[in-house]
């Protein structure tokens, strides 16, 4: 599917509606499962999610975050003809736990203090309490799903999402892996990638399908458009952390320079052979904390090489195989359009 800039700007507008329907089908769901953890988790874990301040007062300054991967599951449900006041919402409430268990771990692995643009829940409460609140939002999105009216499609969807969160583990694990290394390769990276974000989006279509009851090829197609959009948004979220506003993002931008981490971008001007890559393969081996001017000069670096254009025409390439995917038995509108918000935030 070829798309110009007319169709591309419509879709994404569907694409925000979409993210806020998700939100909306999402919210009493989640606020159940919340309401059903002891405190002081639940306080914390509304805190996280945007709802409230460390003390239940209104919130100020953050958001819930964009509930693409809810989103997601109702599109695929949709697509499919099924329902996405059931079954549907509960599966996207739950794979947005999952999400947000694993931004919980993220934070405080990466050392992070700042996400949706307010502290993160270890900087808050510490490493502990942000460590047990991932585990409990994880947990309780298992129990979620166990409250699906069909316990056969509840089975296969806890396995499904299990299966997805333990190979996301495994890509977390490489992720870290890279960091220690000067040689990475793009299809070392890209593997990590598949793993870390590619799987629970693949997950996430697959379960929209599963919960709709389409056939097996029609889920085994809808989570190939998942993990190749997954490609996409993490290799866009990569260029952003390096080149994004931190007004939208909510996040210092730098940040993964500052860590020396290996994102698409880097590696792929680390691997182009130039003398700029040089330049940076020398600001990178060594030990001494990177200043402002220095993380300055390794974006400038990383784009004189070409990685930023580079992690552009990936991510255009993976948004490309997405669509193509996608099955022509299904209703896929919606599906394209937020396909198509991942090229916006691209901007």
């Amino acid at each position: 599917m070829n798309l110009d800039t007319t169709d591309r700007d419509t879709l994404a507008d569907l694409g925000l509606a979409s993210l806020r329907w998700a939100r909306r089908l999402c919210d009493p769901v989640l606020r159940r499962a919340v309401g059903s953890i002891r405190e002081p988790l639940a306080t914390r874990a509304g805190y996280h999610l945007g709802w409230w301040g460390v003390d239940r007062s209104s919130a100020v300054g953050g958001s819930a975050g964009k509930a693409l991967r809810g989103a997601l599951v109702l599109a695929a449900a949709t697509a499919c003809a099924g329902d996405d006041s059931g079954d549907a919402a509960r599966v996207a409430a739950a794979v947005e736990l999952m999400h947000n268990f694993t931004l919980l771990h993220d934070d405080v692995m990466d050392g992070d203090r700042t996400r949706r643009g307010r502290p993160t829940v270890w900087s808050v409460w510490g490493v502990d309490d942000a460590i047990v609140l991932g585990d409990a939002l994880h947990a309780a999105a298992i129990q979620i799903l166990t409250d699906m009216r069909d316990q056969s499609v509840a089975m296969q969807a806890i396995m499904r999402l299990e299966r997805a969160c333990v190979e996301l583990c495994v890509g977390q694990s490489e992720d870290c892996s890279l960091g220690g290394r000067m040689r990475v390769t793009v299809d070392d990276y890209t593997r990590m990638a598949a793993g870390e974000t590619a799987s629970l989006i693949g997950c996430c279509c697959a379960l929209g399908a599963l919960s709709a009851h389409a056939d097996d090829a029609i889920i085994a197609a809808l989570e190939r458009f998942g993990r190749e959009l997954g490609l996409a948004f993490q290799f866009v979220d990569d260029l952003i952390g390096i080149w994004g506003d931190p007004r939208v993002t909510g996040k210092p931008v730098g940040r993964d320079l500052a860590r020396r981490k290996a994102t698409l971008p880097v590696v792929a001007a680390l691997n182009s052979g130039s003398e700029a890559a040089i330049e940076l393969a020398a600001l990178y081996a060594g030990g001494a904390e990177l200043t402002q001017s220095d993380i300055d000069r390794a974006a400038e670096l990383v784009e004189v090489a070409g990685g930023r254009r580079a992690a552009q025409r990936f991510a255009d390439e993976r948004l490309q195989a997405a669509v193509s995917a996608l099955p022509d038995a299904v209703g896929s509108e919606e599906l394209v359009a937020l396909s198509q918000l991942v090229r916006r935030w691209q901007r």
